[in-house]
């Protein structure tokens, strides 16, 4: 098993886009976790509140990208801020 920390509310990050402009994305915990696995809904952060997908994490902290509007270098970025965070006190 990982130890990963893992994001348990609302945070932004940045991502650095492969083709087009980089992007703020809003990830928000899914309020229901079914068993081991851990969702966060992705959304843009500004503006229209648009959809991006969902990113799954396992007990492993192996992930899985639900979505089709990122690359794979993009749902990587995403999962190693989710996995990695650390609230600032």
């Amino acid at each position: 098993m990982m130890n990963n920390t893992y994001l348990f509310k609302e945070a932004k990050a940045w991502v650095k886009r492969k083709s087009g402009p980089d992007e703020v994305v809003r990830i928000i915990p899914a309020m229901k976790n079914e068993g081991k696995v851990l969702s966060y809904e992705l959304f843009v952060a500004y503006d229209q509140p648009d959809y991006l997908g969902r990113i799954l994490f396992d007990a492993q902290g192996y992930w899985i990208y639900d979505g089709n509007v990122f690359s794979v270098t993009e749902q990587e970025q995403l999962a190693k801020f989710i996995s990695t965070y650390v609230e600032d006190i």
